[in-house]
Protein backbone atom coordinates (compact mmCIF):
# COMPACT_ATOMS: atom_id res chain seq x y z
CA UNK A 1 0.00 0.00 0.00
CA UNK A 2 1.45 3.40 -1.10
CA UNK A 3 1.79 6.17 1.29
CA UNK A 4 -1.33 7.88 -0.10
CA UNK A 5 -3.50 4.83 1.01
CA UNK A 6 -2.07 5.75 4.49
CA UNK A 7 -4.82 8.57 4.55
CA UNK A 8 -8.69 8.19 5.68
CA UNK A 9 -11.58 9.84 6.63
CA UNK A 10 -14.62 10.18 8.45
CA UNK A 11 -17.74 12.20 7.75
CA UNK A 12 -18.79 13.99 10.63
CA UNK A 13 -22.00 16.84 11.78
CA UNK A 14 -21.18 19.70 9.55
CA UNK A 15 -17.54 18.71 8.55
CA UNK A 16 -15.04 15.86 7.92
CA UNK A 17 -12.52 14.02 9.45
CA UNK A 18 -8.82 12.82 7.91
CA UNK A 19 -6.38 10.58 9.63
CA UNK A 20 -3.00 9.26 8.50
CA UNK A 21 -0.14 7.72 10.02
CA UNK A 22 1.16 11.03 11.48
CA UNK A 23 -1.87 13.00 12.71
CA UNK A 24 -5.29 13.74 12.42
CA UNK A 25 -7.41 16.97 11.58
CA UNK A 26 -11.21 17.56 11.76
CA UNK A 27 -12.39 20.64 10.14
CA UNK A 28 -16.20 21.78 10.94
CA UNK A 29 -18.43 24.76 9.62
CA UNK A 30 -19.42 26.86 12.44
CA UNK A 31 -22.79 28.25 12.21
CA UNK A 32 -21.57 31.71 11.55
CA UNK A 33 -19.62 30.51 8.08
CA UNK A 34 -16.17 29.95 9.24
CA UNK A 35 -14.55 27.02 9.40
CA UNK A 36 -12.77 25.63 12.62
CA UNK A 37 -10.09 23.20 12.72
CA UNK A 38 -8.88 20.88 15.00
CA UNK A 39 -5.38 18.66 14.58
CA UNK A 40 -3.56 16.51 16.37
CA UNK A 41 -0.30 13.97 16.52
CA UNK A 42 -0.45 10.65 16.33
CA UNK A 43 1.48 7.83 17.68
CA UNK A 44 2.05 4.75 15.91
CA UNK A 45 1.33 1.37 18.13
CA UNK A 46 3.15 -1.77 17.94
CA UNK A 47 -0.25 -3.49 17.27
CA UNK A 48 -0.61 -1.60 14.03
CA UNK A 49 2.25 -3.46 12.24
CA UNK A 50 1.17 -7.23 12.86
CA UNK A 51 -0.67 -8.69 9.76
CA UNK A 52 -4.29 -9.41 10.95
CA UNK A 53 -3.76 -8.47 14.26
CA UNK A 54 -3.16 -4.76 13.17
CA UNK A 55 -6.95 -4.70 11.72
CA UNK A 56 -8.49 -4.65 15.06
CA UNK A 57 -6.18 -2.59 16.56
CA UNK A 58 -6.78 -0.18 13.62
CA UNK A 59 -10.32 -0.19 14.16
CA UNK A 60 -10.17 0.51 18.01
CA UNK A 61 -8.54 3.33 17.58
CA UNK A 62 -10.53 4.49 14.58
CA UNK A 63 -13.82 4.36 16.39
CA UNK A 64 -12.30 6.36 19.61
CA UNK A 65 -10.52 9.09 17.10
CA UNK A 66 -14.23 8.80 15.81
CA UNK A 67 -16.20 9.28 18.35
CA UNK A 68 -13.72 12.28 19.22
CA UNK A 69 -14.18 14.05 16.25
CA UNK A 70 -17.85 13.70 16.35
CA UNK A 71 -17.84 14.87 19.72
CA UNK A 72 -16.03 18.35 18.73
CA UNK A 73 -18.38 18.38 15.57
CA UNK A 74 -21.15 18.59 17.64
CA UNK A 75 -20.11 21.33 20.00
CA UNK A 76 -19.20 23.45 16.77
CA UNK A 77 -22.00 23.15 14.55
CA UNK A 78 -24.18 23.81 18.09
CA UNK A 79 -21.68 26.48 19.29
CA UNK A 80 -21.70 25.08 22.53
CA UNK A 81 -19.00 25.65 25.09
CA UNK A 82 -19.58 22.41 26.87
CA UNK A 83 -15.70 20.55 28.41
CA UNK A 84 -15.19 17.45 25.83
CA UNK A 85 -16.02 14.38 26.96
CA UNK A 86 -12.97 12.57 29.28
CA UNK A 87 -11.36 9.14 28.41
CA UNK A 88 -13.79 7.00 30.39
CA UNK A 89 -16.91 8.93 29.48
CA UNK A 90 -15.42 8.22 25.94
CA UNK A 91 -14.85 4.24 26.82
CA UNK A 92 -18.30 4.12 28.66
CA UNK A 93 -20.13 5.68 25.28
CA UNK A 94 -18.09 3.35 23.20
CA UNK A 95 -18.88 0.21 25.16
CA UNK A 96 -22.49 0.68 25.28
CA UNK A 97 -22.19 1.61 21.51
CA UNK A 98 -20.30 -1.40 20.78
CA UNK A 99 -23.24 -3.35 22.86
CA UNK A 100 -25.85 -2.04 20.96
CA UNK A 101 -24.80 -2.94 18.08
CA UNK A 102 -24.26 -6.47 19.37
CA UNK A 103 -27.89 -6.61 20.49
CA UNK A 104 -28.73 -5.56 16.58
CA UNK A 105 -26.59 -7.36 14.66
CA UNK A 106 -25.51 -10.41 16.41
CA UNK A 107 -27.82 -11.27 19.22
CA UNK A 108 -30.61 -10.67 16.66
CA UNK A 109 -29.95 -12.64 13.46
CA UNK A 110 -29.18 -15.53 15.56
CA UNK A 111 -32.50 -15.57 16.93
CA UNK A 112 -33.81 -15.25 14.20
CA UNK A 113 -32.17 -18.14 12.44
CA UNK A 114 -33.02 -20.49 15.28
CA UNK A 115 -36.90 -19.47 15.01
CA UNK A 116 -36.46 -20.42 11.56
CA UNK A 117 -34.62 -23.11 12.49
CA UNK A 118 -37.97 -24.39 14.50
CA UNK A 119 -40.10 -23.76 11.91
CA UNK A 120 -38.20 -25.36 8.89
CA UNK A 121 -36.30 -28.52 9.97
CA UNK A 122 -33.84 -27.93 7.55
CA UNK A 123 -32.16 -25.01 8.80
CA UNK A 124 -31.58 -26.11 12.09
CA UNK A 125 -30.42 -29.46 10.81
CA UNK A 126 -27.70 -27.93 8.38
CA UNK A 127 -24.94 -25.56 9.67
CA UNK A 128 -24.74 -23.86 6.29
CA UNK A 129 -28.38 -23.11 5.99
CA UNK A 130 -28.33 -21.93 9.53
CA UNK A 131 -25.47 -19.70 9.27
CA UNK A 132 -26.86 -18.72 5.76
CA UNK A 133 -30.22 -17.43 7.17
CA UNK A 134 -27.92 -15.86 10.58
CA UNK A 135 -25.53 -14.04 7.68
CA UNK A 136 -28.52 -12.94 5.44
CA UNK A 137 -31.22 -11.20 8.10
CA UNK A 138 -28.06 -9.27 9.24
CA UNK A 139 -26.84 -7.99 5.97
CA UNK A 140 -30.77 -7.69 5.55
CA UNK A 141 -30.26 -5.30 8.99
CA UNK A 142 -27.75 -3.55 8.21
CA UNK A 143 -28.65 -2.26 5.11
CA UNK A 144 -32.26 -1.11 6.06
CA UNK A 145 -30.55 0.80 8.93
CA UNK A 146 -28.35 2.31 6.31
CA UNK A 147 -31.79 3.39 4.09
CA UNK A 148 -33.69 4.34 7.18
CA UNK A 149 -31.06 6.97 9.30
CA UNK A 150 -30.29 8.08 5.50
CA UNK A 151 -34.24 9.41 5.73
CA UNK A 152 -32.95 11.89 8.70
CA UNK A 153 -31.93 15.30 7.22
CA UNK A 154 -29.18 15.95 9.52
CA UNK A 155 -28.02 12.29 8.46
CA UNK A 156 -28.37 13.65 4.94
CA UNK A 157 -25.73 16.19 5.50
CA UNK A 158 -23.09 13.67 7.26
CA UNK A 159 -23.60 11.43 3.66
CA UNK A 160 -23.02 14.54 1.38
CA UNK A 161 -19.79 15.74 3.53
CA UNK A 162 -18.93 11.37 3.64
CA UNK A 163 -19.34 12.09 -0.56
CA UNK A 164 -16.76 15.77 0.15
CA UNK A 165 -14.25 13.25 1.95
CA UNK A 166 -14.19 10.68 -0.62
CA UNK A 167 -13.80 13.60 -3.74
CA UNK A 168 -10.76 14.77 -1.67
CA UNK A 169 -8.77 12.15 -1.26
CA UNK A 170 -9.48 11.13 -5.22
CA UNK A 171 -8.38 14.32 -6.16
CA UNK A 172 -5.14 13.98 -4.02
CA UNK A 173 -4.62 10.62 -5.37
CA UNK A 174 -4.48 11.70 -9.17
CA UNK A 175 -2.22 14.53 -8.27
CA UNK A 176 -4.55 17.93 -7.82
CA UNK A 177 -6.15 19.53 -5.52
CA UNK A 178 -8.15 22.62 -7.39
CA UNK A 179 -11.62 23.05 -6.68
CA UNK A 180 -13.33 22.46 -10.29
CA UNK A 181 -11.16 19.61 -10.36
CA UNK A 182 -12.66 18.07 -7.23
CA UNK A 183 -16.08 18.96 -8.10
CA UNK A 184 -15.79 16.21 -11.05
CA UNK A 185 -14.40 12.78 -8.78
CA UNK A 186 -16.90 10.19 -7.87
CA UNK A 187 -18.66 10.48 -4.42
CA UNK A 188 -17.63 6.82 -4.14
CA UNK A 189 -14.37 5.57 -3.18
CA UNK A 190 -13.34 1.38 -2.67
CA UNK A 191 -11.62 2.14 0.38
CA UNK A 192 -14.59 3.23 2.06
CA UNK A 193 -15.34 1.93 5.45
CA UNK A 194 -18.36 1.48 4.27
CA UNK A 195 -16.82 -1.46 2.13
CA UNK A 196 -14.94 -2.75 5.22
CA UNK A 197 -18.11 -2.90 6.91
CA UNK A 198 -19.36 -5.40 4.00
CA UNK A 199 -16.33 -6.93 4.13
CA UNK A 200 -17.43 -7.77 7.72
CA UNK A 201 -20.72 -8.64 7.51
CA UNK A 202 -20.08 -11.20 4.39
CA UNK A 203 -16.86 -12.63 6.29
CA UNK A 204 -18.44 -13.39 9.40
CA UNK A 205 -21.19 -15.76 7.60
CA UNK A 206 -17.93 -17.87 6.48
CA UNK A 207 -16.28 -17.73 10.17
CA UNK A 208 -19.33 -17.93 11.84
CA UNK A 209 -19.73 -21.19 10.65
CA UNK A 210 -17.14 -22.46 12.18
CA UNK A 211 -19.05 -22.59 15.20
CA UNK A 212 -20.35 -26.36 15.67
CA UNK A 213 -23.88 -26.57 14.87
CA UNK A 214 -25.18 -28.61 17.84
CA UNK A 215 -23.74 -26.25 20.54
CA UNK A 216 -26.53 -24.10 22.56
CA UNK A 217 -27.68 -20.92 21.74
CA UNK A 218 -25.89 -18.66 24.46
CA UNK A 219 -22.55 -20.69 23.42
CA UNK A 220 -22.68 -19.74 19.49
CA UNK A 221 -23.68 -15.82 20.47
CA UNK A 222 -20.78 -15.71 23.11
CA UNK A 223 -18.77 -17.28 19.96
CA UNK A 224 -19.41 -14.45 18.00
CA UNK A 225 -17.84 -11.94 20.25
CA UNK A 226 -14.90 -14.49 20.15
CA UNK A 227 -14.57 -14.94 16.57
CA UNK A 228 -15.12 -10.92 15.50
CA UNK A 229 -11.57 -9.56 16.10
CA UNK A 230 -10.63 -12.53 13.57
CA UNK A 231 -13.24 -11.18 11.20
CA UNK A 232 -12.39 -7.97 11.72
CA UNK A 233 -8.56 -8.79 10.97
CA UNK A 234 -9.28 -10.92 8.39
CA UNK A 235 -11.55 -8.38 6.84
CA UNK A 236 -8.60 -5.27 7.05
CA UNK A 237 -6.07 -7.65 5.60
CA UNK A 238 -8.85 -8.20 2.41
CA UNK A 239 -9.51 -4.42 2.34
CA UNK A 240 -5.88 -3.60 2.29
CA UNK A 241 -5.08 -6.25 -0.54
CA UNK A 242 -7.68 -4.43 -2.38
CA UNK A 243 -5.96 -1.40 -2.27
CA UNK A 244 -2.73 -2.84 -3.43
CA UNK A 245 -4.53 -4.56 -6.47
CA UNK A 246 -7.05 -1.99 -6.75
CA UNK A 247 -6.15 -1.99 -10.98
CA UNK A 248 -6.67 -5.64 -11.57
CA UNK A 249 -10.12 -6.62 -13.07
CA UNK A 250 -11.13 -9.23 -10.76
CA UNK A 251 -10.64 -6.90 -7.77
CA UNK A 252 -12.51 -4.39 -9.09
CA UNK A 253 -15.58 -6.63 -9.99
CA UNK A 254 -15.14 -7.89 -6.11
CA UNK A 255 -15.35 -3.99 -4.90
CA UNK A 256 -18.32 -3.24 -6.81
CA UNK A 257 -21.16 -4.00 -4.16
CA UNK A 258 -18.97 -2.12 -1.90
CA UNK A 259 -19.72 1.03 -4.40
CA UNK A 260 -23.30 0.22 -4.81
CA UNK A 261 -23.80 0.08 -1.17
CA UNK A 262 -22.03 3.54 -0.96
CA UNK A 263 -24.94 5.20 -3.17
CA UNK A 264 -26.65 4.81 0.36
CA UNK A 265 -24.00 6.50 2.61
CA UNK A 266 -22.51 9.44 0.25
CA UNK A 267 -24.24 12.15 -1.16
CA UNK A 268 -23.12 15.03 -3.34
CA UNK A 269 -21.71 17.81 -1.74
CA UNK A 270 -21.94 21.35 -2.31
CA UNK A 271 -18.96 23.67 -3.01
CA UNK A 272 -18.81 24.83 0.92
CA UNK A 273 -18.56 21.09 1.66
CA UNK A 274 -15.72 20.54 -0.48
CA UNK A 275 -14.55 23.18 1.14
CA UNK A 276 -14.50 22.12 4.72
CA UNK A 277 -13.43 18.72 3.49
CA UNK A 278 -9.95 20.35 1.56
CA UNK A 279 -9.45 22.56 4.88
CA UNK A 280 -9.74 18.88 7.10
CA UNK A 281 -7.23 17.41 4.44
CA UNK A 282 -4.75 20.36 4.57
CA UNK A 283 -4.41 20.24 8.73
CA UNK A 284 -3.56 16.44 8.45
CA UNK A 285 -1.18 17.03 5.40
CA UNK A 286 0.96 19.34 7.55
CA UNK A 287 1.86 16.44 9.74
CA UNK A 288 2.79 14.47 6.59
CA UNK A 289 4.88 17.51 5.51
CA UNK A 290 6.54 18.12 8.53
CA UNK A 291 4.73 21.33 9.00
CA UNK A 292 3.69 20.32 12.16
Amino acid sequence: MNEQHSIGGQAVIEGVMFKSRKGWAVAVRQPGGGIKLKSEPLKTHAGEKVPFIRGVFILFYTLLLGMKALEFSARVASEEEEKPLSPVQMGLTLIISLLAAAGLFLFLPLYVAKLAGSLIPAVSASGILFNLVDGLVRVALFLVYIWAIGLWKEIGRIFEYHGAEHKVIHAYEAGYMEMDKIKKESPLHPRCGTSFLLIVLVLSILVFSLVPRDWPFYAKFLSRFALMPLVAGLSYELLKAGARYESNPVVRLLVLPGLALQRLTTGEPDELQLEVSLKAFEGVMAFEEGVK
